[in-house]
């Protein structure tokens, strides 16, 4: 089965059937779902902004469990220097997280789901699934 790195605006969607998630159901099929580290961080953050009760932060929690959640490491931080300064190089900018996910595709050798493909455009060698106009 092939693997999928998947953005955590995508994440979001799923979880809360936002009308955009039915749009990449189909590339998540008889695929592993992989998020990085950072995926869970900003979902941390989300639910602690939006003062979430137990029985919805448990919600979340259940709800991520089929996900992968690649840890990070000396190689993925490597990995990130790399596209922050070829993001730079080319007069674009990629933000810390979405530089973190991107690192996670790139060395998972996995396409990244994403509906914020923009964010991504700096980075090379990464492979993008989207749906965003």
């Amino acid at each position: 089965m092939s693997r999928v790195v998947v953005d955590t605006d995508v994440v979001s969607f799923l979880f809360k059937r936002h009308p955009f998630a039915f749009q990449y159901l189909p590339d998540l099929a008889n695929r592993t779902p992989l998020i990085s580290f950072m995926t869970v961080a900003e979902l941390d953050r989300w639910v602690l902004q939006a003062r979430w009760g137990e029985a919805r932060r448990e919600r979340l929690r259940q709800y991520l469990e089929p996900f992968a959640v690649l840890p990070y490491d000396r190689e993925l931080c490597t990995k990130w220097a790399e596209i922050t300064v070829a993001a730079q190089s080319r007069g674009l900018r990629i933000d810390c997280a979405g530089a973190w996910i991107a690192a996670t595709a790139l060395l998972c050798d996995a396409p990244l789901i994403t509906h914020n493909n923009s964010n991504f455009l700096g980075v090379p060698g990464l492979s993008l699934i989207s749906h965003a106009q």
